[in-house]
């Protein structure tokens, strides 16, 4: 019987959820009207291959006639979807005579699993034919009038859907004919289209190409024709029709509102753009919509919304043919040519009465006002006519029941010749710190309860885009908005616990407390500087506010001390008399003045004074030598825009504040990175050439690889990438491997790789067929590529060990070989990396690579998270790269773990530079005492060069001499050697045996020397810059800007330095980033665009672009529900350009874990096999100590009555499975496991907060158990892993977020020797999604088995398969929470004997501790930070607590 599925949750914390419900297991396993229905039709057991057959009698009246008489509820349709009502009866029993309920059922369902962001379009894949026919029915029910509004508005959904999945072959092959060239038959004339044709060679060609196909058909096949080219503008017409004609319900602005919602997806994507943004311009969309009396209704204010973002599309300044953005100057000369057509017009028809029109200049008539009073004087048939010669449409079909006025007709002319702003100007004026309007408003608000019910305003982060200005413009827009949003939760939360109160005197008080808010005093405004010369705004505006520490206890003081200059802050005037209005009868009130919110202004840190007037640039240096006083006076700069706004208005919006509140660090980047996005917004975004049509997602989608670029380096040094010749030819499978002409046989590495273009006769042979199957072969025995293997002696660099270089000793699969060939290959690179398949190790030694190649170019790293990039410098770091070319820039360096000294931030690079000129002027003393050179050569680096020329360079000068004479003997050459002394420390004999050596090999050696003693005084230049300059900010930006070579940081510091960093003129040529599936597109796109751009307007020098992620893991975490499944938000740049098919490189052998871990998520990677070490290595072979299993699910049932529990919203715990795993911990510590190789997981942040609480109840003091190394949730362990993994997956009511297989990926690819799940095995067992999975992990007993009499390590060897079968001496069955309990409670009582015992000690009765805790009832407000992220959904790095409704 197929299972039902579990339906997942995914609502924002204030969705209608409440009243909307979510399915639950009795829901689709109980006895509700459904789920008996799917029991006897679809859900009941049958043979796979009998037909379905669906009764239409059961899809009308039990299905929609439900659905329908409860107006499609989501629940409703959510149960079905869990119910496989499309999977196992509506698809399967489709066919061309299913009924109309048929279809509408399958696209309501299909809808609902498109809001659930679930699979939507693979299962009608293998049948395109049906789906042809359903997606042909779709488009005909969207116009069927007889349906009610509310089922074409399903309709109508169903089709945004596909277009916004252009990248599905299916969808896209339905959708491309509805917005071909074929829909500009429905233009107003003859003569406009031949005028457009006109302008461009490739159209004319594709109408011609269009007409040819149409005169080709049968007439069926025109039939189809005719009702693809006309769907579009009949569609168009009846929401035309609707807006005028309609009574205002709401089923029907709904519509509307869907309708605009889908001619801006249409708008916004340049191939659905093409040819419909001319025909809606020639329908006159826009101004007919502006005059309609649904549009102007005022409680259709989302209406409205919508119809500005479709405006901004419609108009947007971009050529929709070749897709090229227009400049601002272009922009203006486009439209001073259709005023002059305008003008030309007015005067050679309407002399008389337009001759001011005519002869003004363009400035004075392109505002709506002077242009409306310049038409008055023309009579209602004179605007008609001056329409038509203009090339207006100026009728419609009686169908669209469009009033074609004189109004109508007047404001199609003031749209077209008005000038509007463009997307930059708007950009300009968006201020990137909030306030209470910008908080607070609508548009905004309306993110609060996005439940997927209705569109929202917002722009979508599509497949493609209309030019990089476009992309940029969304982003900044999306950005802030979601920034705002967070903020706006967060002033929120702090207002409701601080519980403003009015006294009678109407002062506010607050009685409550939160350790992110002050109360304050107003702020003193210090200084007001006047306005830069073209400006209105004050250059600066510096406040000062006093605050109080005194009453803070110990962490929450020292996390308001820490407030360092740039951190903003905001200023809130609270007002508690606000919030009675409602009760006297006043107006309604905003969101925020229901909280007694009055103003809110934000504020930078200028710095920070004590109470004895010193300013504190560095809080823990300070308090380190001062005694700490309890006030502080932070002076701040105020958005100075605001400032001239609030002064100038009747209200001083200052004297009111009274609270200052500040938001955790991490949280509160928002500003440099918006100041970034929009500073980008606003410039020629320099991004390569090469790259620029691959990210819009135009052209071949092969195009940026190094294959299709003609700059292929053509000979590369791979040095170490290839341990031996065996590997090298195992590693590039169907290429022809030849030794160079100079060599024979196989030789060793280093092997140099140079690939072998064929003749111009061989790639010509024939003209190639059409015919695919007759040339398939040729084609690829010519593809075949054929490589010639070179190598050299690599170089001596002196005899001292440290001199020898650091090797690679990974023995890279084929796959990694490709990923690092194409990596070190100019061009773009993207790696899908599966769970431990070594994507790190590819990408270092793609930087490796680079690094010796071209000596010349400076790589950028960028990864998600410091504890990413810590992992790859680490790894870099101990690889032959020059430590003094490496730098860190951000926090997060402190935690590398590396051999080398010293830091490897700026700070840390520059002392490092200085401590090593020290150690290299000890050496240049040395040498010069080892040549008897008299001076003080080692007083500084300036001197120590002097030297080298003086002395060293001509010493060695007068050996070379010697040298070049073929008659001298090795024994006389080692005589000549000028450094003898200088190297009696090396291993001796420094030069080989007299006698036994050649003289070849002698000057091998003197050579080698020399490299060393060249070295050093390379080693002295580099730093003399750093002795020249005197500040260390020169010294650090000198670091940067021309000694680092590597020059690492996270995706949020160059989003928040991007300005900084490219004004000092950084310049770089590749850019490898690290984890990029779970970096924001736009955090993608900003470390592209690093470098200013060239003033000859030359070509950005990127070279190189390497990206390493796995997609199939988890996306970026995006609060809002709105922002991530409505505007995309989640999107990455690597995720997109997987969906837009460039081409990836898969890693397909993993080393982390054992086979049968693996095998637990390999069917979410075809291609994944097992390294194999994983079989052979003793850890894998080895069983773990005490368990029969080396993975198992143990389903655990209630625990004391209870399983779930939601104590605040989002808070989910679960205080059995807690226990349970706590107690795994315990049995594991007392049969020996290492407490750092145990690592325990949770899927919602309030279990992890539970597990720490049950864990330092019961192991923090004792030192027979000690604590884990990792408590943590999930999302945030991906990419780091343990030997042992406990995972609680929490829910027992619904499967919850983890229906996204996504995470369930990361949650079971953390372990590498042994993984217990806890669950309850009747949630997930039957969840369509994760079926794969637990198939597999339930196929074992879901009891947990132990065996005893076994510590760790084990001699036993792991159970082959499942194991149900075979049985393991002391097999011990744990059947509950209580009974997993009291047998480790009876180990520990017993260890702690044993202990007291082998230490001489009396026996004692040992205390019981027993196996209860009280479960946090949520976090509070002086909770830890690493626990508040579930407190109000407000999480940055874990995306749990925020996924439930």
């Amino acid at each position: 019987m197929p299972p039902a599925k579990r339906v997942k949750s995914s609502a924002d914390a204030r969705s209608n959820a409440a009243s909307a419900g979510r399915p639950t297991t009795d829901d689709l396993e109980g006895d509700s009207e459904f789920a008996t229905l799917a029991r006897q039709h679809w859900l009941k057991t049958s043979k796979k291959t009998a037909k379905v057959k669906v009764k239409n009698d059961v899809l009308k009246r039990e299905i929609w006639d439900s659905l329908e008489k409860e107006n499609f509820p989501l629940k409703s349709l959510l149960v079905l979807e869990g119910l496989q009502t499309l999977e196992s009866y509506l698809w399967p029993g489709y066919g061309e005579d299913s009924s109309n309920y048929h279809v509408l059922l399958i696209i309501l369902i299909l809808n609902a699993k498109r809001r659930e962001r679930l699979d939507t379009w693979s299962i009608f894949s293998d049948r395109p034919a049906d789906f042809s026919d359903l997606f042909r029915r779709a488009l005909s029910m969207s116009l069927d009038s007889s349906l009610s509004w509310t089922v074409r508005t399903h309709v109508l959904l169903f089709i945004i859907h596909a277009f916004q999945s252009l990248d599905c072959t299916i969808v896209r092959k339905e959708c491309a004919p509805l917005v071909s060239i074929s829909i500009w038959h429905n233009l107003s004339t003859e003569e406009k289209r031949d005028a457009l044709l006109e302008t461009d060679a490739h159209l004319r060609k594709a109408w011609r190409a269009s007409a040819k196909r149409y005169d080709a058909a049968d007439d069926a096949m025109k039939a189809r024709l005719r009702f693809e080219r006309s769907w579009l503008y009949t569609s168009v017409l009846e929401f035309l029709s609707l807006l005028y004609s309609g009574n205002g319900k709401q089923e029907q602005v709904l519509y509307c509102e869907r309708f605009v919602e889908f001619l801006t997806d249409l708008q916004s994507q340049l191939p659905t753009r093409r040819y419909v943004n001319t025909l809606l311009q020639d329908v006159h969309v826009l101004p007919a919509l502006t005059l309609s009396p649904m549009y102007n209704d005022e409680d259709n204010s989302l209406l409205r919304d919508l119809c500005a973002l479709f405006s901004h599309y419609t108009y947007f300044t971009v050529d929709d043919q070749t897709g090229v953005q227009h400049n601002r100057q272009e922009a203006y000369e486009r439209h001073c040519a259709g005023l002059a057509k305008l003008q030309r017009t007015a005067l050679k028809h309407f002399k008389e009465k337009l001759t001011v029109l005519a002869l003004s200049n363009y400035a004075s008539i392109d505002k709506r006002g002077e242009l409306e009073g310049l038409l008055e004087p023309l009579t209602d048939e004179e605007v008609e006519q001056l329409s038509s010669l203009l090339g207006l449409r100026t009728s419609y079909p009686e169908s669209a029941k469009l009033p074609v006025d004189r109004r109508f007709l007047t404001e199609v002319l003031l749209s077209t010749f008005e000038r509007r702003k463009t997307f930059q100007e708007t950009a300009r004026e968006l201020s990137v710190l909030p306030s209470e309007v910008t908080l607070f408003e609508r548009s905004l608000s309306r993110t609060d309860h996005y439940d997927g019910s209705r569109p929202l305003a917002l722009p979508k982060l599509n497949l493609q885009y209309l030019s990089v200005g476009d992309f940029l413009w969304r982003a900044l827009v999306l950005f802030r908005c979601e920034s705002f949003y967070a903020i706006r939760r967060d002033i929120e939360d702090v207002v409701t616990r601080l519980k403003p109160e009015s006294r009678q005197s109407g002062d506010t008080v607050f009685t409550g407390f939160s350790k992110m808010a002050l109360p304050i005093a107003k702020p003193a405004i210090l200084e007001v500087v006047p306005p830069k010369v073209g400006d209105d705004k004050p250059s600066l505006v510096r406040a000062e506010v006093t605050i109080d520490l005194r009453r803070l206890t110990g962490n929450v003081r020292r996390e308001w001390e820490s407030l360092r200059p740039d951190d903003v802050i905001f200023l809130l005037a609270v007002d508690a008399t606000k919030a009675k209005k409602v009760a006297n009868g006043g107006g309604p009130l905003t969101d925020g003045e229901k909280l007694g919110l009055v103003s809110v202004r934000a504020a930078e840190i200028i710095q920070v004074i004590d109470d004895s007037g010193r300013a504190i640039r560095d809080a823990n240096a300070y308090f380190e030598g001062h005694r700490r006083g309890n006030t502080r006076r932070i002076q701040l700069r105020l958005d100075a825009k605001l400032y001239r706004q609030d002064t100038e208005g009747k209200r001083n919006v200052y004297e009111g504040v009274n609270l200052l509140v500040r938001r955790s660090g991490r949280e509160n980047n928002f500003k440099p990175v918006l100041e970034s996005i929009r500073d980008l917004t606003l410039s020629d975004v320099p991004l390569a050439s090469w790259l620029h049509e691959v990210f819009l997602g135009y052209g071949d989608p092969a195009g940026a690889t190094y294959k299709q670029l003609p700059n292929r380096i053509k000979r590369i040094d791979y040095r170490d990438t290839f341990l031996d010749w065996q590997h090298l030819i195992s590693s590039l499978p169907g290429k022809i491997v030849e030794p160079s002409d100079d060599v024979s046989g196989s030789f060793g590495p280093p092997y140099v790789l140079e690939n072998v273009e064929k003749p111009a006769e061989e790639t010509a042979v024939s003209k190639p067929s059409k015919k695919r199957r007759r040339d398939a072969e040729p084609a690829l025995i010519a593809e075949v590529e054929t490589l010639k293997v070179s190598t050299y002696k690599p170089p001596n660099n002196g005899p001292y060990p440290v001199d020898a270089p650091k090797l690679n000793t990974v023995r890279f699969t084929p796959t990694q070989i490709e990923a690092i060939i194409s990596g070190t290959q100019p061009g773009l690179t993207v790696i899908v990396g599966p769970p431990g398949t070594g994507k790190t190790d590819v990408a270092t030694q793609i930087i490796n690579n680079i690094y010796h190649n071209f000596p010349e170019q400076r790589t950028l790293l960028i990864a998600h998270s410091n504890q990413a990039l810590n992992q790859l410098f680490a790894k870099i770091v101990a690889l032959d790269i020059d430590e003094r070319h490496l730098l860190r820039l951000g926090h997060g360096e402190e935690e590398l773990d590396t051999e080398v000294s010293g830091s490897f931030s700026k700070h840390g690079r520059v002392e490092s530079f200085l401590e090593n000129r020290d150690r290299y002027l000890q050496e240049v003393n040395r040498l010069a005492a080892s040549i008897g050179a008299p001076g003080a050569h080692g007083n500084s680096a300036e001197t120590a060069g002097y030297f080298n020329k003086v002395y060293v360079q001509p010493a060695w000068a007068k050996f070379r001499d010697v040298a070049q004479d073929e008659n001298v003997s090795g024994e006389d050459l080692v005589r000549a050697f000028p450094f003898h002394y200088y190297f009696a420390d090396a291993p001796q004999p420094l030069f080989p045996p007299s006698g036994s050596g050649t003289r070849e090999q002698v000057l091998e050696v003197a050579v080698g020397c020399y490299r060393h003693v060249a070295k050093i005084f390379e080693e002295l230049a580099d730093v003399l810059p750093f002795e020249i300059l005197r500040r260390d900010r020169d010294k650090q930006n000198y670091l940067l800007t021309s000694e680092a070579r590597i020059v690492a940081m996270t995706s949020t510091h160059a989003a928040m330095r991007r300005h900084e960093i490219a004004s000092l003129g950084f310049r770089y040529d590749n850019v490898v980033m690290e984890e990029a599936a779970q970096i924001t597109e736009v955090e993608n796109f900003i470390p592209l665009c690093m470098q200013k751009p060239a003033k000859d307007g030359a070509d950005s020098p990127l070279k190189r672009v390497v990206l390493c992620g796995d997609h199939f893991q988890n996306s970026p975490v995006i609060q809002s529900l709105a922002f991530r499944n409505y505007a995309n938000l989640e999107q990455s740049l690597f995720s997109r350009l997987v969906r837009l098919g460039v081409p990836t490189i898969n890693l397909d052998q993993q080393g982390r874990a054992r086979p049968s871990i693996s095998s637990l998520y390999r069917w979410r990677y075809p291609t994944l096999g097992d390294l194999p070490h994983t079989k052979e290595a003793e850890e894998f072979r080895r069983a773990n100590a005490g368990f029969k299993y080396d993975y198992q699910f143990i389903d655990v049932g209630d625990y004391k009555g209870r399983g779930e529990t939601e104590p605040t919203p989002h808070f989910v715990q679960n205080l059995g499975e807690a226990e349970y795993a706590v107690a795994i911990y315990q049995y594991m510590r007392l049969l020996g496991y290492p407490r750092e190789k145990i690592s325990i997981l949770a899927t919602y942040a309030g279990q992890r907060a539970l597990i720490k609480d049950v864990l330092q109840h019961r192991c923090g003091k004792s030192p027979v158990f000690g604590l884990p190394k990792v408590v943590t949730t999930v999302d945030k362990y991906q990419g780091e892993q343990n030997d042992y993994i406990i995972l609680s997956l929490t829910r027992t009511s619904r499967v919850g977020y983890l229906r996204d297989i996504r995470r369930l990926t990361v949650a079971l690819s953390r372990a590498r020797l042994g993984l217990y799940i806890l669950g309850r095995r009747e949630v997930f067992e039957s969840c369509y999604e994760l079926k794969e999975a637990f198939e597999l992990l339930l196929k074992r007993p879901d009891k947990l088995t132990l065996v005893t009499g076994e510590l760790y390590p084990t001699g036993r060897s792991q159970l082959a398969g499942t194991g149900e079968e075979e049985e393991v001496p002391g097999e011990a069955v744990m059947q509950s929470v209580e009974h997993i309990g009291q047998y480790v409670f009876e180990m520990t009582t017993t260890k702690i004997k044993q202990l007291r015992a082998e230490r001489g000690l009396p026996g004692e009765e040992v205390p019981v501790v027993p196996l209860t805790i009280t479960a946090p009832t949520g976090p509070g407000d002086e909770e830890d930070e690493e626990d508040q992220e579930g407190a109000g959904g407000r999480v940055v790095e874990g995306f749990e607590a925020e996924e439930e409704e």
